[in-house]
């Protein structure tokens, strides 16, 4: 009786050890990475509060009513955000909105979005109302014929801010979208092959020292290539730029709005950036 109970015992530890995977069976490779959900990492990488933006908007050429409604709902699907419009300027191409005349205009907002479109405007203190509180470290993303507001003007202060010059533009076309740095993290949804069906190509005519150039498409009719996608410093400021964004078609493009999304939160400062140092 004993004998057997002891083979039991024995039988049982056999199975025990030989059936349980030790640490030394499969050790997990050091360089396995599960990569996590793109979507999922943003959030987990986002401070906690909300995102407080300026929009302003207004002037010739674009619904804004509509772009304005798209820009808020893409980046609501990646945090609590609390916006004020600002929409003064009226649908023309020469304005002097009221706001800039508060010298603390941006004070309190993490991010102010330009999607306006002033072209003839050239005053140079009114400009300069606006630029200066950008140099001093107000974080902004310039949209489409923000790169055409205060064209008229001789001073250079706008256009260092945007981080490109640009006086025209090409026809209403296709454009095929080229990634510059593919994995930065305003362009790491874009996909390689990403197409914009119906938007103008800007032509940059200038690329200021402190851009770095996120993509760009090809002109159709002499295959030069144009940025549309960038990154910047102005002053203590991050600034994201896009010249796309004339056409409703492309504002309904999820492509775009996330692009534009992230612009917003990176420039702002709710996504870290370690692999691309910004400019010096």
């Amino acid at each position: 009786m004993i004998k057997k109970f002891s083979k039991c015992i024995f039988l049982a530890f056999f199975i025990l050890f030989f059936s349980t995977p030790t640490c030394a069976e499969s050790p997990p490779s050091k360089n396995v990475y599960k990569k996590k959900d793109d979507k999922s990492s943003l959030l987990e990488s986002m401070p906690k509060r909300r995102l407080h933006g300026l929009l302003i908007t207004g002037g010739c050429c674009h619904n804004y009513n509509f772009q304005t409604a798209a820009i808020l709902e893409a980046v609501k699907k990646f945090t609590a955000d609390d916006w004020k419009i600002i929409d003064e300027g009226g649908n023309g191409t020469k304005a002097q909105i009221p706001l800039y005349n508060n010298p603390d205009w941006a004070k309190g907002y993490d991010i102010i979005v330009h999607n306006e479109c002033f072209a003839d405007t050239s005053d140079p203190d009114y400009i300069q109302k606006i630029t200066r509180v950008h140099a001093s470290g107000t974080p902004a993303v310039v949209i489409h014929c923000a790169m055409h507001t205060y064209r008229a003007a001789e001073i250079d202060d706008w256009r260092q801010f945007l981080g490109v010059s640009s006086y025209k533009h090409e026809n209403l076309d296709r454009y095929s979208i080229s990634k510059v740095l593919p994995n930065h993290p305003i362009m790491i949804a874009v996909p390689d092959n990403w197409v914009v069906n119906s938007d103008e190509l800007y032509v940059i005519e200038k690329i200021w020292p402190k851009t770095k150039v996120l993509a760009t498409a090809i002109n159709n009719t002499n295959s030069s290539a144009y940025p549309v996608a960038w990154i910047s410093t102005y002053g203590k400021a991050r600034v994201f730029g896009t010249t796309l964004g004339h056409s409703e078609d492309t504002f309904r493009d999820p492509v775009y709005l996330d692009m534009l999304a992230r612009g917003i939160l990176w420039a702002a400062g709710f996504i870290p950036d370690p692999r691309e140092k910004l400019p010096k």
